[in-house]
């Protein structure tokens, strides 16, 4: 073969690793929704919790780079605190060593059998779960088939002198060659932007026997610290406490590649005797058989044995940041920027962020219920409090826009029929909770119209005003918290008669404000903004019950 067809030979089998890659973690997502939701609930216990929760979610998706700029994402939306989010990008270093032993099996030669087993369960099958195995095997087959051809190409290069003695360059038998190696892993990983691609091609060029264990210790090393580059962009543009969740990663990958490159001679000999048969012995054909396995587990002692040094660090590694990210006094926004790879996102992934920003979009509405609510009662106009009404609308608005942006990409992809309901019913949501903002923002700005005229209601219509406020607040809530129990039709029952009911109420008060009109005991201005408010208020209680309609879908 020539050097451009061994070029393009070993670039198609990195092209199909890839798509394994993204194939096996569509695959895992897509049976584990409910495995995700109860890892993702753990994240605001303790910094432990949020360590095993950055773990488990990268072992679930096998990309590190998800996780990580899911935890910036949830820092920037005011979801989770700096120190938790710190945790999890720790338990996502982690998570990521799961990849190394599935690439150190050596199953090349049974890629194309994986492949056609899934293939069809993968591309036919009507159920979500057998559909899911498919994926996961073809998936596997050409994770095994890509490493299969991207081996065939560098054993041809092997016979070349000339390389193999450039080669011998990057032995990492000295400090100087460690640091080069080192250097180089992490251009590249910044360059691909996966380090798992990057460890699968340290573990083919190894295992075919173009460079020695020490050489590929050093380049694991350079690889952790490439993939810090995601969680920096994915910090772009987002708040400062995003930027310093950022930098912590950066933080304990740099400290924990000095670690071991300043007792790299040690760290080596160490995993060489805690793995069976030497690393570097060769095969007659040159081959290294027993590399991979010795690969995979620096890879996992290296993540593990740094992680334990940072978790009782964490306070000071927080303290850390925040002095190298000073807050500069701007006024934060807290909002998911949804930023990052879309390529390696994949749907499941994605509809959790969507669904964690709702619940952030659902605070922020209670927020201002209560808000608007002492604003309203208040002897006199708060300036302070009209304008962190309008404030907290602004926000749902901006929040509400991204969404809409966010899921119409995540459509664009290759969803399941479930997946595509429940973005259409964020989508919604997301909509009708944007409309229940403005309704609330209208009702203080008709409130703030008596303020300023000095008008009053009458104390009867005050009742009625404030009665139907609150019932109209607690429906609101109920509805909300019947979001994560969709399958409770009875509950969802409950709530559509509890609408009727408060229809049968608004009525009632509606006669008795007309009542109230034709004896003459509400005057015209106050008899207006109070039929404006009152309408403010229905048209709440019937974005709700909309709301109500997406969970039955």
């Amino acid at each position: 073969m020539t050097y451009f067809e061994i070029a393009y030979t070993a670039i198609g089998g990195l092209g199909l690793f890839f798509l394994g890659l993204k194939f096996l973690s569509e695959g895992l997502q897509s049976g584990s929704t409910d495995a995700l939701q109860r890892i993702l609930a753990t994240l605001t216990r303790n910094r432990v919790a949020a360590v095993l929760a950055g773990f488990f979610i990268t072992a679930v998706v096998q990309f590190s780079s998800i996780t990580t700029v899911m935890a910036v994402s949830l820092v920037n939306a005011g979801l989770m605190e700096l120190k938790h989010a710190i945790g999890v990008i720790l338990g996502a270093n982690i998570g990521t060593t799961i990849t190394g032993w599935i690439l150190s099996m050596k199953l090349g030669k049974y890629g194309l059998l994986l492949l056609g087993l899934g293939i069809y369960p993968m591309m036919a099958s009507k159920s979500v779960a057998t559909s899911a195995i498919g994926k996961l095997l073809v998936a596997l087959g050409l994770i095994f088939m890509g490493m299969e051809i991207m081996s065939g190409a560098f054993e041809l290069l092997r016979g070349n002198p000339a390389l193999v003695s450039y080669m011998h360059l990057f032995d990492a038998q000295s400090m100087g060659s460690v640091l080069a190696c080192v250097l180089i892993a992490c251009l590249l990983t910044v360059i691909i932007q996966s380090s798992s691609a990057m460890l699968g091609i340290t573990i083919t060029l190894a295992s075919t026997g173009l460079i020695d264990f020490h050489t590929a210790v050093a380049l694991i090393i350079g690889e952790n610290v490439g993939t810090s580059i995601t969680t920096q962009l994915a910090a772009i543009g987002a708040n400062t406490s995003a930027v310093r969740a950022a930098r912590a990663h950066v933080i304990f990958n740099i400290f924990g590649a000095i670690l071991f490159v300043t007792m790299f001679p040690a760290f080596v000999s160490f995993i060489d005797a805690l793995v069976a048969n030497p690393a570097d012995m060769l095969n007659p054909d040159g081959s290294r058989p027993h590399i991979a396995f010795h690969i995979a587990m620096a890879h996992t002692v290296f993540n593990v044995i740094n992680v334990l040094l940072w978790i009782p660090l964490l306070d000071y590694l927080v303290k850390l940041v925040v002095w190298l990210v000073p807050s500069v006094g701007e006024k934060e926004v807290h909002k998911l920027k949804y930023l990052g790879n879309r390529a390696t996102m994949a749907p499941e992934v994605a509809l959790q962020q969507a669904d964690l920003e709702m619940d952030n979009m659902v605070e922020i509405t209670r927020e201002m219920f209560n808000l608007t609510r002492d604003y309203s009662v208040g002897e006199q106009h708060d300036k302070a409090a009209f304008e962190r009404i309008k404030h907290l609308e602004d926000i749902i608005d901006n929040i509400e826009e991204e969404m809409m942006n966010f899921i119409t990409t995540v459509l664009t992809d290759s969803v399941t029929q479930a997946q595509s309901t429940r973005a259409y019913g964020l989508i919604r949501m997301a909509d009708e909770l944007e409309s229940i903002a403005d309704s609330l923002q209208s009702f203080s700005i008709y409130r703030s119209r008596l303020y300023k005229q000095k008008e009053a209601l009458s104390e009867e219509a005050w009742v009625d005003l404030k009665t139907f406020y609150n019932e109209v607040d607690t429906f609101v809530g109920r509805v909300a918290g019947a979001r994560k129990k969709r399958a409770d039709s009875t509950r969802i029952t409950g709530l559509l008669e509890e609408a009727k009911r408060l229809n049968k109420m608004a009525n009632a008060m509606r006669d008795r404000h007309l009542e109230r009109l034709r004896n003459g005991t509400c005057q015209s201005l106050p008899a207006q903004t109070y039929s404006d408010m009152f309408v403010s208020l229905r048209h709440i209680k019937n974005h709700a019950v909309n709301i109500l309609e997406t969970y039955t879908n």
